[in-house]
């Protein structure tokens, strides 16, 4: 087995504004993009990434060949509870699972 982040050409999270986090993954290659379509499904990346199954959105982009990920934030961006104010640390989570 091998890690996402070897796999993909590159795993990166970001804000998607106060309530939302999307995790970018840059597959590369149709070989690749195929990989990690298959084994990156929503209910796996929820369980990564401690989120409800149904809250979290999953996107598949072929031509890009990107898999996206979108969950609501833990806490509200800004906030004294926000342990992560620019959502960077989801991706290199996501980038150590085992595909």
């Amino acid at each position: 087995m091998a890690r996402l982040g070897d796999v993909a050409v590159k795993v990166r999270s970001k804000n998607a504004g106060p309530f939302w986090v999307t995790i970018d993954i840059f597959c590369g290659s149709a070989k690749a993009f195929d990989r990690v379509r298959a084994a990156i499904t929503a209910e796996r990346a929820a369980e990564v990434l401690q989120t409800p199954t149904q809250t979290l959105k999953r996107f598949e982009i072929p031509d890009l060949k990107v898999v996206k990920l979108s969950i609501p934030r833990p806490a509200v961006q800004g906030t004294v509870a926000d342990r992560d104010m620019h959502g960077a640390a989801l991706g290199a989570l996501m980038a150590e699972v085992e595909i």
